[in-house]
Protein backbone atom coordinates (compact mmCIF):
# COMPACT_ATOMS: atom_id res chain seq x y z
CA UNK A 1 0.00 0.00 0.00
CA UNK A 2 1.36 3.61 -1.02
CA UNK A 3 0.73 6.18 1.19
CA UNK A 4 1.39 10.60 -0.33
CA UNK A 5 2.54 12.98 2.09
CA UNK A 6 3.62 16.03 0.93
CA UNK A 7 6.24 17.73 0.69
CA UNK A 8 7.86 21.05 2.50
CA UNK A 9 7.46 23.03 5.47
CA UNK A 10 3.80 23.55 7.17
CA UNK A 11 2.09 26.51 6.47
CA UNK A 12 -0.83 27.41 8.75
CA UNK A 13 -2.81 30.16 9.92
CA UNK A 14 -5.72 32.04 7.43
CA UNK A 15 -4.65 33.83 4.45
CA UNK A 16 -3.12 37.26 3.95
CA UNK A 17 -5.75 40.42 4.07
CA UNK A 18 -6.31 42.33 1.04
CA UNK A 19 -5.06 46.18 1.54
CA UNK A 20 -7.35 48.51 3.30
CA UNK A 21 -8.56 51.06 0.88
CA UNK A 22 -9.33 53.54 3.61
CA UNK A 23 -5.95 53.36 5.21
CA UNK A 24 -3.63 56.37 4.19
CA UNK A 25 0.34 55.08 4.70
CA UNK A 26 2.45 58.06 5.80
CA UNK A 27 6.08 58.46 5.80
CA UNK A 28 8.79 60.52 7.30
CA UNK A 29 10.42 61.95 3.94
CA UNK A 30 7.48 64.02 3.05
CA UNK A 31 4.99 61.71 1.40
CA UNK A 32 2.21 59.47 2.26
CA UNK A 33 0.40 57.08 -0.01
CA UNK A 34 -3.40 56.61 -0.17
CA UNK A 35 -5.19 54.87 -2.10
CA UNK A 36 -5.56 56.16 -5.81
CA UNK A 37 -8.79 58.50 -6.66
CA UNK A 38 -9.87 60.28 -9.76
CA UNK A 39 -8.99 63.58 -7.59
CA UNK A 40 -5.49 62.57 -7.94
CA UNK A 41 -5.62 62.92 -11.61
CA UNK A 42 -4.38 66.80 -12.23
CA UNK A 43 -1.28 66.28 -9.65
CA UNK A 44 -0.53 63.00 -11.43
CA UNK A 45 -0.61 64.54 -14.69
CA UNK A 46 1.62 67.76 -14.28
CA UNK A 47 4.30 65.37 -12.46
CA UNK A 48 4.18 62.56 -15.05
CA UNK A 49 2.46 63.42 -18.38
CA UNK A 50 3.38 65.80 -21.22
CA UNK A 51 6.14 65.17 -23.92
CA UNK A 52 8.98 65.85 -21.17
CA UNK A 53 8.23 62.70 -19.60
CA UNK A 54 7.66 60.20 -22.17
CA UNK A 55 10.54 58.33 -20.57
CA UNK A 56 9.22 57.27 -17.50
CA UNK A 57 6.79 54.93 -19.58
CA UNK A 58 10.04 52.96 -21.99
CA UNK A 59 9.01 50.02 -19.65
CA UNK A 60 5.45 50.34 -19.01
CA UNK A 61 2.30 48.77 -20.57
CA UNK A 62 0.47 52.01 -21.45
CA UNK A 63 1.60 54.91 -24.26
CA UNK A 64 3.29 57.95 -22.98
CA UNK A 65 0.23 60.51 -21.42
CA UNK A 66 0.19 63.96 -22.99
CA UNK A 67 -3.23 64.64 -22.12
CA UNK A 68 -5.32 64.97 -18.96
CA UNK A 69 -7.82 63.01 -20.53
CA UNK A 70 -5.56 60.06 -20.78
CA UNK A 71 -4.25 60.01 -17.89
CA UNK A 72 -8.00 60.73 -15.82
CA UNK A 73 -8.60 56.84 -18.35
CA UNK A 74 -5.05 55.44 -16.54
CA UNK A 75 -6.13 56.62 -13.15
CA UNK A 76 -9.74 55.18 -14.13
CA UNK A 77 -7.79 51.71 -15.45
CA UNK A 78 -5.91 51.07 -12.70
CA UNK A 79 -8.95 51.58 -9.70
CA UNK A 80 -11.21 49.61 -12.47
CA UNK A 81 -8.68 46.62 -12.42
CA UNK A 82 -8.88 43.50 -10.06
CA UNK A 83 -5.21 42.90 -10.58
CA UNK A 84 -4.27 46.31 -9.23
CA UNK A 85 -4.38 47.95 -5.56
CA UNK A 86 -3.12 51.58 -6.81
CA UNK A 87 -1.55 53.93 -4.62
CA UNK A 88 -1.16 57.91 -5.09
CA UNK A 89 2.40 59.46 -3.60
CA UNK A 90 1.34 62.41 -2.26
CA UNK A 91 3.56 65.07 -1.36
CA UNK A 92 2.74 66.33 2.33
CA UNK A 93 4.62 69.44 1.36
CA UNK A 94 2.40 70.74 -1.51
CA UNK A 95 -0.21 68.23 -1.29
CA UNK A 96 -0.69 67.04 -4.54
CA UNK A 97 0.11 63.31 -6.23
CA UNK A 98 3.53 63.23 -7.44
CA UNK A 99 3.36 59.43 -8.14
CA UNK A 100 2.29 56.22 -8.30
CA UNK A 101 2.81 52.95 -6.92
CA UNK A 102 0.83 49.93 -6.58
CA UNK A 103 0.26 46.05 -5.00
CA UNK A 104 -0.79 43.87 -8.11
CA UNK A 105 -1.01 40.08 -8.40
CA UNK A 106 -2.30 39.76 -4.83
CA UNK A 107 -2.93 35.46 -4.08
CA UNK A 108 -4.02 35.96 -0.52
CA UNK A 109 -4.24 32.35 -0.23
CA UNK A 110 -0.46 31.92 -1.53
CA UNK A 111 0.43 34.57 0.54
CA UNK A 112 2.35 36.52 -2.31
CA UNK A 113 1.75 39.96 -3.68
CA UNK A 114 3.69 42.33 -6.20
CA UNK A 115 4.84 45.75 -6.35
CA UNK A 116 4.71 47.23 -9.33
CA UNK A 117 3.34 49.91 -11.92
CA UNK A 118 5.62 52.46 -10.16
CA UNK A 119 5.67 55.39 -11.98
CA UNK A 120 7.29 58.20 -9.84
CA UNK A 121 7.77 61.92 -11.24
CA UNK A 122 10.93 63.77 -11.33
CA UNK A 123 10.79 65.18 -7.56
CA UNK A 124 10.60 61.47 -5.87
CA UNK A 125 13.40 59.85 -8.23
CA UNK A 126 16.75 58.98 -6.45
CA UNK A 127 15.36 60.78 -3.36
CA UNK A 128 14.94 59.07 -0.03
CA UNK A 129 11.04 59.52 -0.38
CA UNK A 130 11.33 56.79 -3.12
CA UNK A 131 12.80 54.52 -1.02
CA UNK A 132 10.53 55.08 1.89
CA UNK A 133 7.50 54.40 -0.59
CA UNK A 134 8.69 50.42 -1.96
CA UNK A 135 9.20 50.23 2.08
CA UNK A 136 5.75 51.48 3.56
CA UNK A 137 4.06 49.08 0.96
CA UNK A 138 6.66 45.95 2.30
CA UNK A 139 6.09 46.99 5.44
CA UNK A 140 2.52 46.95 4.81
CA UNK A 141 2.62 43.61 3.46
CA UNK A 142 4.36 41.86 6.01
CA UNK A 143 3.70 43.29 9.14
CA UNK A 144 0.02 43.41 9.17
CA UNK A 145 -1.33 41.96 6.25
CA UNK A 146 0.42 38.41 7.01
CA UNK A 147 2.12 38.22 3.07
CA UNK A 148 5.07 35.68 3.18
CA UNK A 149 6.30 36.80 -0.02
CA UNK A 150 7.01 40.14 -1.97
CA UNK A 151 7.23 40.38 -5.46
CA UNK A 152 9.01 42.57 -8.01
CA UNK A 153 8.98 42.15 -11.66
CA UNK A 154 11.06 43.78 -14.17
CA UNK A 155 11.83 44.19 -17.96
CA UNK A 156 15.35 42.80 -18.52
CA UNK A 157 16.72 45.32 -20.27
CA UNK A 158 15.71 48.13 -16.95
CA UNK A 159 18.97 48.00 -15.00
CA UNK A 160 17.22 50.69 -12.78
CA UNK A 161 14.47 48.85 -11.72
CA UNK A 162 16.76 45.99 -11.20
CA UNK A 163 19.02 47.46 -9.03
CA UNK A 164 16.36 49.41 -7.36
CA UNK A 165 15.40 45.89 -6.63
CA UNK A 166 18.45 44.24 -5.20
CA UNK A 167 18.96 47.76 -3.21
CA UNK A 168 15.51 47.26 -1.17
CA UNK A 169 16.45 43.74 -0.50
CA UNK A 170 15.27 41.43 -3.13
CA UNK A 171 16.72 38.44 -4.05
CA UNK A 172 16.98 37.76 -7.71
CA UNK A 173 15.09 34.75 -8.86
CA UNK A 174 16.15 34.57 -12.42
CA UNK A 175 14.90 35.44 -16.13
CA UNK A 176 11.54 34.66 -17.96
CA UNK A 177 12.39 34.62 -21.38
CA UNK A 178 9.81 35.75 -23.84
CA UNK A 179 7.28 36.01 -21.05
CA UNK A 180 5.60 38.58 -22.34
CA UNK A 181 4.61 40.83 -25.46
CA UNK A 182 4.02 44.65 -24.77
CA UNK A 183 3.72 47.00 -27.13
CA UNK A 184 4.43 44.57 -29.74
CA UNK A 185 7.93 43.87 -28.46
CA UNK A 186 9.55 40.81 -26.88
CA UNK A 187 9.37 40.92 -23.03
CA UNK A 188 11.93 39.04 -20.78
CA UNK A 189 11.08 39.50 -17.23
CA UNK A 190 13.59 39.13 -14.38
CA UNK A 191 11.79 38.13 -11.26
CA UNK A 192 12.57 39.28 -7.68
CA UNK A 193 11.16 38.32 -4.04
CA UNK A 194 11.86 39.41 -0.56
CA UNK A 195 10.43 36.87 1.72
CA UNK A 196 9.29 37.34 5.22
CA UNK A 197 12.14 35.12 6.67
CA UNK A 198 14.41 37.94 5.38
CA UNK A 199 12.70 40.94 6.25
CA UNK A 200 12.51 39.59 9.94
CA UNK A 201 16.40 39.01 9.80
CA UNK A 202 16.99 42.66 8.84
CA UNK A 203 15.62 43.29 5.52
CA UNK A 204 13.22 45.73 7.30
CA UNK A 205 15.39 46.88 10.11
CA UNK A 206 18.25 48.37 7.78
CA UNK A 207 15.26 49.64 5.72
CA UNK A 208 14.00 51.67 8.36
CA UNK A 209 17.26 52.67 10.03
CA UNK A 210 18.76 54.02 6.95
CA UNK A 211 15.51 56.63 6.45
CA UNK A 212 15.50 57.91 10.06
CA UNK A 213 16.17 61.43 9.72
CA UNK A 214 19.50 61.06 11.73
CA UNK A 215 20.93 59.36 8.55
CA UNK A 216 20.40 62.79 7.21
CA UNK A 217 22.32 65.74 7.16
CA UNK A 218 20.89 69.63 6.50
CA UNK A 219 21.31 69.47 2.96
CA UNK A 220 18.76 66.08 3.07
CA UNK A 221 22.38 64.06 1.99
CA UNK A 222 22.61 60.42 3.46
CA UNK A 223 25.31 59.83 6.05
CA UNK A 224 25.29 56.19 5.71
CA UNK A 225 24.87 54.16 2.75
CA UNK A 226 21.88 51.26 2.36
CA UNK A 227 24.52 48.95 2.06
CA UNK A 228 26.55 49.40 5.27
CA UNK A 229 22.85 49.16 7.43
CA UNK A 230 22.25 46.40 5.96
CA UNK A 231 26.00 44.82 6.45
CA UNK A 232 25.43 45.94 10.27
CA UNK A 233 22.40 44.49 10.37
CA UNK A 234 23.47 41.06 9.09
CA UNK A 235 21.02 40.73 6.61
CA UNK A 236 20.21 37.95 4.32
Amino acid sequence: MSTHEPKGDPVTGPSSLLPDPSLTLKGRHSICLVPLSPSHTEGLYASLGGPENDGLYTYMPNEPIHSLDAMAKLVETLIGSPVFFPYAVLSTAKYTAVGIICYMNMVPEHRCIEIGHVLFGAMLQRTPASTECNFLLMRYAFEELGYRRVEWKANDFNELSKRAALRLGFTAEGVFRKHLVVKGKRRDTAWFSCIDDEWQAGVGKALSEWLGKSNFDAEGKQVKRLEEFRQKGECV
